[in-house]
């Protein structure tokens, strides 16, 4: 698959900008604060219908004006493809595939794979578990639409049950029948959802591994780092029907839904440790790449579709051992387009003429 060319309309920090594409490597440099992150941004936006680094769509329109629009022509398949995400303050998004817009958003998933690595990658170990949920979530929704299905009925039944808990209380009243409902339908839900992340850690773990021993370069000592990722959740012990009734007590008190799969979380190990609290910088740097790196090769494993790879600011990120380790990685015949940005023309030059492949450099200013 390949982006052969980006239009931008109110964009972030575009006012109207059109971009053609080389199919293998395309460069945007120049300083800090002149869009070349919101670039990648746009291209998140065809894959995902939502911005990397802000989902709040109405944030990305450019300032003083009401709406923004981004189209990208593509290459799938052999195929022409034309894809378009636009949004006017006070309507709903728009996502049109050959002028045709999608009744479900949720239906382009996985129509355009697409993988970031940046810098605010971090928040996936330094952050709550909501992040690393979604992140796992992202990655199988990209293959399943039932997956997504379940996962936005579970969370708006969960929603529904949580305005029922405040209700009781404010009404000082209790309906067991109805809470029994909602507790019935996220378990229905809710087990699903546990099934399929249960068996995509299991296959993604050993993907995961060997990005990661690649990423250190291995040596004797090195492979004693051994790294690892554990799916934490409620369901491992007992069912969902039984945890929600076990916690109706303490859910009416609290007046939301204390325990289900929502509270599920990802903890990263370092030699049976969790990397949060006990890696160096050096050592979680590595994990994110290789994390992302087993992103993509699940994505394409499962959608046949090369995803294009988006490379934010990562030079500035990452040592020059990590960059090299990186650059060879992604000059593999296995990897697609690829798209970087920096703040230092020659020195992004420098390293993909190391790659081989055709470039286009684009300075922004």
């Amino acid at each position: 698959m390949v982006l052969n060319s980006l239009s931008l309309l109110h964009f972030k920090n575009f006012d109207a900008r059109f971009f053609e594409f080389e199919p293998k490597i395309n460069c945007f440099v120049g300083q800090n604060g002149i869009g070349k992150t919101n670039v990648l941004d746009a291209i998140y936006h065809l894959s995902y219908t939502k911005g990397y680094f802000n989902s709040v769509g109405t944030q990305c329109i450019q300032h003083d004006n009401d709406y923004f629009l981004i189209e990208g022509n593509y290459e799938r398949e052999e195929k022409s493809v034309v894809v378009s995400v636009g949004l006017k303050k006070g309507h709903k998004k728009v996502v049109k595939k050959n002028g045709k817009e999608y009744e479900k958003l949720s239906d382009h998933f996985g129509f355009l794979p697409a993988v970031i690595i940046s810098p605010s990658d971090t928040d996936l170990i330094k952050e709550g578990s909501d992040l690393r949920r979604k992140f796992i979530d992202g990655i199988i929704a990209m293959n399943d639409n039932d997956f997504l299905n379940d996962l936005l009925s579970y969370n708006q039944t969960l929603a529904q049950r949580n305005a029922l808990l405040k209700f009781f209380a404010a009404n000082r009243t209790f309906d067991k029948t109805n809470l029994d409902i909602y507790n019935q339908q996220l378990a229905d839900f809710g087990t699903k959802i546990y099934a399929k992340r249960k068996a995509f850690v299991d296959q993604f773990i050993e993907v995961f591994q060997k990005r990661y021993k690649q990423i250190l370069g291995i040596s004797s000592e090195k492979n004693s780092e051994e790294i690892n990722l554990k799916y934490d959740s409620q369901l491992h012990e007992q069912d969902l029907s039984s945890i929600l009734i076990q916690n109706e007590s303490k859910d009416k008190l609290l007046q939301y839904t204390s325990s289900g799969i929502h509270r599920d979380d990802i903890v990263f190990l370092l030699a049976g440790f969790p990397i949060k609290k006990f890696g160096s910088q050096g050592q979680q740097k590595s994990l994110l790449i290789a994390l992302k790196l087993a992103q993509f090769d699940f994505l394409k494993e499962k959608t046949k579709i090369t995803p294009i790879m988006l490379l934010d600011d990562i030079f500035d990120k990452l040592d020059d051992n990590r960059v090299s380790q990186l650059i060879e990685l992604v000059n593999d015949h296995n990897f697609g387009q690829i798209f970087i940005t920096d703040t230092h023309a020659s020195r992004t030059e420098e390293i993909v003429k190391k790659v081989n492949q055709q470039y286009k450099m684009f300075e922004l200013g």
